[in-house]
């Protein structure tokens, strides 16, 4: 059996983002768990503001790519920053294309064809003592909006600013067991629904 594609990514471009640290630990440990890793920095896409007059012109480039690597992954983990209480404007614009036909382009008619079905782990960190769980409990409903399916387990990494080694590694084995819990319901999930 082939070992089950994961995506993972984090909601943030910013060079020192605590979620891309979280994020580049997970993919490691989502390798040492036997799946194939995609480990996608969004920064390395230009993806413009969605704006349908935009749109009218033509499908960015760019947007056609990550619409073939989100949708050839059965499985997500999104590490998602908290700005006020919310998640950031970069994940929201990133699904808006996402969710978007592709005119005149029959394999894209079908906007929820990337995200439909997907299983999608979700992890946040953040300096502050919730670790970004507001976050969280909006990018969810937005989740089941493109017909993702969303592990019951999740993860707020509070004061992430501590959290992480001089190498990047998260030193708290509770961190990485409640990491790794996620981990393993997204690949269980996966594996059921793709199997």
């Amino acid at each position: 059996m082939p070992a089950m594609k994961v995506l993972v990514f984090a909601g943030s471009t910013r060079q020192q983002s605590l979620n891309r640290q979280l994020a580049r630990v997970t993919a490691d440990m989502v390798r040492a768990s036997g799946a194939e890793v995609t480990h996608l920095e969004l920064g390395d896409y230009d993806v413009p503001l969605y704006n349908g007059d935009l749109e009218a012109q033509g499908t960015p480039p760019d947007v056609v790519r990550l619409k073939h690597i989100f949708f050839e992954h059965p499985a997500w983990i999104i590490c998602t920053p908290e700005y006020n209480a919310s998640y950031p404007a970069l994940v929201k614009n990133t699904f808006d294309w996402l969710s978007r036909p592709v005119a005149g382009n029959p394999e894209w008619s079908d906007g929820y064809k990337s995200t439909r079905g997907k299983v999608v782990g979700v992890l946040s960190a953040s300096p502050g003592a919730l670790g970004g769980l507001r976050s969280q409990s909006h990018l969810v409903p937005l989740l089941l909006n493109l017909q993702c399916w969303v592990t019951p387990q999740s993860y707020a990494l509070g004061r992430a600013g501590e959290a992480f080694d001089a190498e990047g590694l998260l030193l708290s084995d509770r961190a990485r067991g409640a990491v790794q819990g996620v981990i393993d319901q997204v690949l269980f999930a996966a594996q059921r629904l793709n199997g």
